[in-house]
């Protein structure tokens, strides 16, 4: 009863069209007054407790990695050595596409991040190379979803602080899975391109080749400082995010010199903006989440669960399924931070491995991220190609139905995920 109480508040109030950091909020404080005898002092010590944690520090610093990126030209020399390598095959403008959105992926930690400097590029260039608007728009969503599954990723950062799970572990576990997902992208992208015959660039040579990789190497090279400093135990996740802000500033400034000094006080500010957003969105998701604690709504829901007789295998579908859901009209932040406190303990009592749920859930997200009506990446591929919502939708079909197979491959071979760490011995 309680539980209904509290979900019943939540969805009314997010009827009514509030944002989702507003009716999180409003809910718990309509709830603890309304019906409970909490000292609005706990609600202030939990609302400032809740945020004090170093690795949320990691968030604002990753937000602005990828802006200096965006803004630096790191995104069109990756590009270029992406098509240097790939062009000559069947859509070979798709398939650097594809590669191009790993790599930035990489660095970035963010899908729309990743979707906007990426695409913002390629969509137009490819329209003119004589591909169909459609195929370069579902191929960079779709792709562009990669950036919260290839680490470093926002999203798992957000889970690992709800969870109280290692984020150099789900950094290191989400490498395989994002390779994997990029190649099965790769794959789609190929043999669309293959059986409607879209146009092949020239095939480079070695020695342009050489030249696109020389001038892509400061970008590349930060994948490898963020991700061999975490490993080696040279700094943590939220020291290696601090690092690849700095990284990234001077390699936009003073290496590529492609984004000038008087207008870094612009990308700090957009940066700015967008760390508050998420943080105040953070705040009132920890806020709802101590408030379904106290009220012991994780431990009821759990034993609910096992009580019906749901094994590991019946609860991680019913898992992506309300995930799926979910991602249609929630953004991911707010999915990891209301639902891993509640499905996280009962994964755990299912024998579920912490690492592998973070990257099921990971993916869940990504899925979100390409499905209407919220799907973010679809509103940004919209405005760049002056696309309707329904027709991005449409062309991101044939990736999105080889993303949900590999939603299944993820969550029924755990190995896929926890290979890698557990060889790192992180596990």
């Amino acid at each position: 009863m309680t539980a209904l109480i509290i979900f019943g508040l939540l969805f009314a109030l997010l009827a009514t069209g509030m944002p989702i950091s507003i009716a999180l909020g409003l809910t718990v404080l309509i709830y603890l007054f309304g019906l409970t005898n909490v000292p609005i002092e706990a609600v202030a010590l939990k609302l400032f407790t809740g945020i004090e944690r170093f690795e949320i520090m990691a968030i604002p610093f990753f937000i602005l990695a990828g802006n200096f990126l965006t803004h630096g030209g790191v995104a069109q020399r990756m590009i270029r050595f992406a098509t240097a390598m790939v062009g000559h095959l069947h859509g070979g403008l798709g398939l650097a596409g594809v590669f191009s959105c790993a790599l930035f992926a990489a660095i970035s930690g963010s899908s729309p991040a990743t979707v906007v400097a990426i695409g913002s590029i390629l969509m137009p260039a490819m329209v003119r190379a004589g591909f169909p608007r459609e195929f370069g728009t579902g191929v960079i969503t779709t792709a562009g979803a990669l950036g919260i599954l290839i680490p470093p990723s926002i999203v798992m950062v957000m889970y690992a602080v709800s969870t109280n799970t290692s984020i150099g572990a789900l950094f290191m576990a989400g490498i395989v899975p994002g390779l994997v997902l990029a190649l099965l992208l790769a794959a789609v992208t190929w043999e669309r391109a293959r059986r409607f015959g879209y146009p092949r660039q020239p095939k480079a040579s070695w020695q342009e080749r050489a030249t696109a990789f020389r001038e892509s190497i400061w970008g590349v090279s930060l994948i490898f400082v963020v991700m061999g400093g975490i490993y080696s135990g040279l700094f943590t996740p939220t020291e290696a995010a601090a690092m690849s802000a700095v990284y990234s500033f001077i390699i936009a400034v003073f290496v590529h010199k492609d984004l000038k000094l008087s207008d870094t006080p612009r990308v700090l500010l957009e940066s700015a903006n967008l760390s508050a957003m998420l943080l105040y969105i953070i705040t009132n998701a920890i806020l709802f989440s101590f408030l379904l604690t106290y009220e012991n709504i994780p431990q009821t829901m759990s034993a609910w669960l096992l009580d019906m007789g749901l094994g590991p295998i019946l609860f991680l579908l019913a898992v992506n399924v309300i995930l799926i859901i979910a991602g249609d009209f929630m953004e991911p932040s707010s999915i990891i931070l209301i639902m891993a406190p509640l499905l996280f303990p009962v994964a755990m009592r299912l024998g579920v491995h912490p690492i592998h749920f973070g990257i099921m859930l990971t993916v869940n997200m990504e899925i979100g991220m390409v499905t209407p009506p919220v799907g973010l990446n679809l509103y940004i591929a919209s405005g760049i190609n002056r696309m309707g919502l329904t027709e991005v939708t449409v062309a991101c079909l044939p990736w999105m139905m080889a993303m949900v197979v590999f939603l299944m491959i993820v969550t029924y071979w755990p190995a896929l995920s926890l290979w890698l760490p557990g060889v790192l011995g992180m596990l």
